[in-house]
């Protein structure tokens, strides 16, 4: 059988948007519910997320990008995405889990891994947060990759829409290709 890293933290739980929001902690609640009744939880490899430092986001994210998300403290940051108390430490974490991802396949701990993470990130642009993403998770982690000796890096991004901030952020850069589903 495959090694399959699970990377998860209940910090990701502490992001809580308005009740009316799609984005709920439910999405992750339903993964984990469905994983158990499934059989798998047990087949996965199981890692905590690290905490994603201000420099691991500088390397896509503008410095005032950064400062913006560490002085608001909650409300509505477009009429997309909003921030609550845990919003900034929870997006920390969810740019972390993907470096940690990257980190244990090159070790060779697992095969693949599965961030189970919010909020999102594919729609975070190098400057701004947008469509219930705060920090690009995925463009992170990517950069991540490059540092520790990737050198070219794909990313297949499987949603139900088109993941601008991912695109824009690499669109000019040929060692990481984008592929949108």
């Amino acid at each position: 059988m495959r090694k399959v890293g699970f990377i998860y933290d209940e910090v990701f739980l502490r992001h809580e948007p308005p009740s009316w929001h799609s984005d709920s902690k439910d999405r992750l609640i339903n993964i984990i519910i469905t994983l158990k009744a499934a059989g798998l939880w047990d087949s996965l490899l199981h890692f905590k997320p690290r905490r994603a430092l201000d420099s691991d986001l500088a390397a896509v994210h503008t410095p005032g990008h950064i400062d913006r998300i560490k002085a608001f403290s909650a409300g509505e940051l477009d009429p997309d995405t909003f921030l609550s108390e845990d919003s900034r430490e929870a997006a920390l974490h969810a740019a972390g889990a993907v470096m940690e991802a990257v980190d244990r396949c090159k070790a060779g701990e697992v095969e693949r891994a599965f961030c189970a993470v919010r909020p999102p990130g594919h729609h975070a642009e190098a400057d701004s947060a947008m469509g219930f993403c705060i920090f690009n998770n995925v463009a992170v982690g990517a950069r991540y990759a490059q540092k520790i000796g990737f050198r070219k890096v794909f990313i297949i991004d499987f949603d139900a829409h088109h993941g601008n901030g991912t695109q824009h952020i690499f669109e000019e850069d040929d060692s990481v290709f984008y592929f949108s589903t």
